[in-house]
């Protein structure tokens, strides 16, 4: 059985060619989907700004193969946010990804203070 590491996955993109009414339902939601939705889940978050409704980004956990590597995590994490923004009806263009592997990632811990 191979290692699993654990990835966050940030997909970035641009909306391109909305429809009058999915461009309608994004400033409508906009307020859900402010700095305060930014969480990273298997399901992802999606976040953006409804003015300039121009950018957006989807934060996600996978988890895969430690073989596979960071460049199948931002593929998978790409993959999903491809397919729930057509489930959802939005245009997009342009995505890509920035991923950090939670298993290799090195903490620095400052000292305590003294006092």
């Amino acid at each position: 059985m191979s290692e699993q590491h654990t990835y966050r996955v940030i997909v970035r993109g641009t909306w391109d060619a909305l429809t009058d009414e999915a461009r309608a339902r994004l400033i409508a939601e906009a307020a859900e989907h402010g700095m305060t939705s930014m969480r990273f889940t298997q399901e992802g978050s999606l976040s953006y700004e409804s003015s300039p409704l121009k950018h957006f980004s989807m934060r996600y956990v996978v988890v895969s193969d430690a073989a596979d590597g960071e460049e199948m995590a931002g593929a998978i994490a790409e993959d999903r946010a491809e397919s729930a923004l057509r489930e959802l009806g939005y245009g997009f263009c342009e995505l890509r990804s920035t991923v950090t592997d939670l298993d290799t990632m090195k903490i620095n811990f400052k000292p305590a203070s003294r006092r």
